[in-house]
């Protein structure tokens, strides 16, 4: 159990809390790129700050306090500019440096503009996304990991909002036998209620479990009962990536599979579920599967009971149902809590860096450390063994509009 002081170290965000600190030395996801289609900006909240990114007509991003420091307006309704985004209450403009850079109604003469600036973020996309970074300068490199940067994928993009906490979204992915339990045993029994039977590979014992600290965060292993110790679930396993992402998937498969938490402020997680099918350089790609759609992720009926009957409803209420910010002061951890134990101390080991001043870890700052990061991952991952279009109808994927289509083409060119 954590002492309540201990439990806000590791669960707070906000701008000069020890865990807000180690978050902003990490670039973030704040939004989709399809978001900024069919509009110039979108209201971002993110480790408890309230921004607006935008597109200039130039097509550069900013990322910006939301409010005008002219007379506090949002600019969430503000114009894009050639340079910049322009206030609608009043028309002064700010260039992606937060820098004001028109004054329209203000003597020629004056320099007061060049006296008023706003904060701002550096951001940049990448694979789809929008990354921001909120840390001090200089900014370390976007990490190119390989879901992101892989040739020739099909890519799409699963969303939520849950009003929890991120810890306990990051905790459930170093906890590898509620897989057993709760994808498992408990999928048996919700589709066993609804006349079903669905033998799932979850459902097989865990013999044993093992955590190792790697360059950018903790690899996860299992041995699941029947396997050897020569299985790619226990001799490879597959990573969380510090501090906010689960990385799975099937090498196997071409398939990629990022888990991303990302701390909207205490209280509320916007998750990520970013996936790229890459079914191998020869194959085309549809022009229709270019696109990268983002879509709603839902977990409540239209009663507002929890969907339990896809692995990520059953995450998801799990989630939700340990509270708003999970009571830590009254847990009981057991033997197969070890992971989470691990997680819990590289977090306070890495907070501990980053206020004597150091990178934490998994900062790149060297170009030639960056070209293209290969996460390890198994190619035969036992979880995924039931075949390409069973596993997308037992996840969250089973929401995509363009699912179908991307069954379709991994059948077609056998990928195994």
């Amino acid at each position: 159990m954590l002492s309540q002081e201990q439990n806000e170290l590791l669960t707070s965000v906000a701008p000069g809390t020890p865990m807000g600190n180690l978050m902003r030395r990490y670039w973030i996801p704040v939004a989709a790129a399809s978001e900024l289609q069919d509009k110039a900006t979108k209201k971002v909240r993110i480790l408890c700050e309230d921004l607006v990114l935008y597109r200039d007509l130039s097509g550069n991003l900013g990322l910006i306090n939301e409010k005008c420091p002219h007379r506090k307006v949002s600019l969430v309704y503000g114009m894009p500019e050639k340079d910049g985004l322009r206030c609608q209450y009043h028309g002064w403009c700010f260039n992606q440096k937060g820098q004001c850079i028109e004054q329209p109604n203000e003597p020629e003469t004056s320099t007061f503009k060049d006296r008023i600036k706003t904060k701002a973020y550096p951001v940049q996309e990448m694979g789809g996304l929008i990354f921001a970074y909120l840390g001090p300068a200089p900014a370390p490199l976007l990490p190119r990991f390989d879901g992101f940067v892989v040739d020739n994928a099909v890519r799409m993009i699963g969303s939520a909002v849950l009003p929890c906490n991120w810890l306990q979204i990051m905790e459930n992915s170093l906890d590898p036998i509620h897989t057993e339990w709760l994808h498992g045993h408990y999928h048996a029994y919700v589709t066993g209620l609804k006349g079903e039977t669905q033998e799932v590979a979850f459902q097989r014992k865990h013999n044993k479990i093992a955590f190792d600290a790697f360059e950018y965060g903790i690899v996860k292993r299992r041995l699941l009962e029947g396997q050897s110790e020569e299985s790619d679930d226990w001799r490879i396993g597959h990573p969380v990536v510090f501090p906010f992402m689960l990385a799975v998937g099937s090498g196997g498969l071409g398939s990629y599979q990022f888990q991303i938490r990302v701390p909207i402020d205490d209280e509320n997680t916007w998750h990520v579920w970013y996936m790229a099918y890459a079914p191998g350089p020869d194959v085309e790609i549809p022009e229709h599967l270019k696109e990268i759609p983002l879509y709603e992720v839902p977990y409540k009926d239209e009663n507002g009971e929890f969907l339990t009957d896809y692995i990520d409803g059953q995450d998801i209420m799990c989630w939700l149902t340990q509270g708003t910010v999970a009571d830590r002061m009254d847990e009981r951890l057991g033997t197969t809590d070890k992971g989470i134990i691990f997680y819990r101390q590289m977090l306070k080991k890495e907070i501990d860096k980053v206020e004597r001043g150091e990178d934490p870890i998994g900062t790149i700052r060297d170009e030639a450390d960056n070209q293209i990061i290969v996460l390890p991952l198994e190619r035969k991952k036992h979880h995924f063994s039931d075949g390409f279009e069973s596993v997308f109808k037992r996840f969250q994927t089973r929401f995509s509009p363009i699912i179908d289509d991307v069954v379709a083409l991994f059948d077609g060119v056998g990928v195994k």
